[in-house]
């Protein structure tokens, strides 16, 4: 069996402060990231900051995601050398779908193509 990527077992909540600084050295906020964090995941606000408060391990977050958006197939691009669209591990491939958005959100772009409306 191979060994699970260092950042399964990561809390959600220790990397989600990064998230906040990137987007908030652009100019962005809180409230724009955790906006992108529900739309992708389909938690409520409540559930968010529950499951931060809880130190989730970011494997068991996306597995108990309440509903992830069908939408965010549509998220391609490069991030951290990777093509999003091509990465075959499931919970990988989330991480970095959260990644690539988080990333749009400090590049400038707007909301409603960030959250592929």
């Amino acid at each position: 069996m191979m060994t699970k990527h260092k950042i399964y077992t990561m809390s959600f909540a220790s990397v989600y402060p990064h998230y906040i600084n990137k987007a908030e050295r652009k100019g962005r906020t809180k409230e724009e990231v955790d906006e992108i964090i529900r739309w992708h995941t389909g938690y409520s606000q409540e559930e968010l900051e529950a499951e931060i408060e809880k130190k989730t391990e970011f494997e068991t977050f996306f597995e108990q995601a309440p509903e992830l958006n069908p939408s965010r197939k549509a998220i391609k691009g490069v991030i951290c050398g990777v093509r999003v669209e091509d990465i075959e591990e499931p919970i990988m491939q989330e991480i970095r779908y959260l990644d690539k958005m988080v990333d749009e959100l400090a590049k400038g772009k707007k909301m409603e193509k960030i959250l592929r409306a």
